[in-house]
């Protein structure tokens, strides 16, 4: 993979806006692979010609698996600005997720207490007094089910931004995300249906309100539901 191979939705002097595919890491950890990070900073190098080494603010992440808009500050003020959006909750973070089970009610707020295994790189809902518990909310929405595959859609929107944080709580909950091999039983290998689709904060030098929306894969459990509907736009022609 190279930088050629990431849709850019948006960039300006002080932001880099894309997609980030399924499968890649947000940067480079100790897979050694190529991370969204490194790609777009060779991007910009290349455009414009940049001697040296070039600056992209890392703001925030998705999990590896997970697909869907990524923001990238390309100055150390631009970063600090989102960074702080983030940090007050002003970065509007909705994602879909193909849930393979009915929850019992068809929205809900969740809140759990989540616990990171580094050693094992995973996550756990635990009792609120675990010592290193972190809090997690999400309000989770299924706007449409596929009875005959026994699977359904949610749009989630983030509270807050722990590590696996949507897959865990839905899996806690008795709806692992479909292709969750990690923490759902007996799912399909070969892709994880969790998408950031939407993503909303305020420039930080302009101080427009930016929203971007993109659509996930063409692809199988994507294609079981109305995305356009869901998402509120056509979906472009590539």
């Amino acid at each position: 993979m190279d930088y050629n191979d990431i849709k850019i939705i948006y960039e300006d002097n002080h932001l880099l806006v894309a997609v980030k595919p399924q499968g890649i890491p947000s940067q480079s950890d100790i897979s050694g692979d190529e991370d969204m990070l490194s790609l777009l900073k060779s991007y910009l190098k290349e455009k414009y010609d940049k001697p040296g080494n070039v600056y992209l603010g890392l703001v925030h992440r998705l999990d590896r698996p997970t697909g869907g808009v990524m923001v990238f500050a390309r100055t150390s003020k631009a970063a600090a600005r989102l960074g702080e959006q983030i940090k007050n909750g002003a970065v509007g973070k909705k994602y879909l997720a193909v849930l393979s089970a009915f929850p019992s009610e068809k929205k809900a707020r969740l809140t759990h207490y989540l616990l990171k295994d580094g050693a094992t790189n995973t996550v756990k809902a635990v009792p609120m007094t675990t010592e290193g518990a972190k809090k997690a909310v999400l309000d989770y929405n299924v706007v449409e089910k596929d009875e005959a595959d026994g699977i359904c859609l949610a749009d989630i929107r983030l509270h807050t931004g722990r590590g696996h944080q949507i897959r865990v709580q839905m899996s806690t909950i008795g709806c692992p995300v479909y292709g969750d091999i990690r923490y759902g039983k007996n799912q399909p290998y070969g892709g994880l249906a969790l998408w950031s689709y939407e993503l909303s904060f305020t420039h930080p030098v302009t101080e427009k309100r930016m929203v971007f929306r993109v659509f996930p894969p063409e692809t199988f459990p994507w294609t079981a539901f109305n995305l356009e509907r869901h998402i509120g736009m056509v979906k472009p022609a590539d």
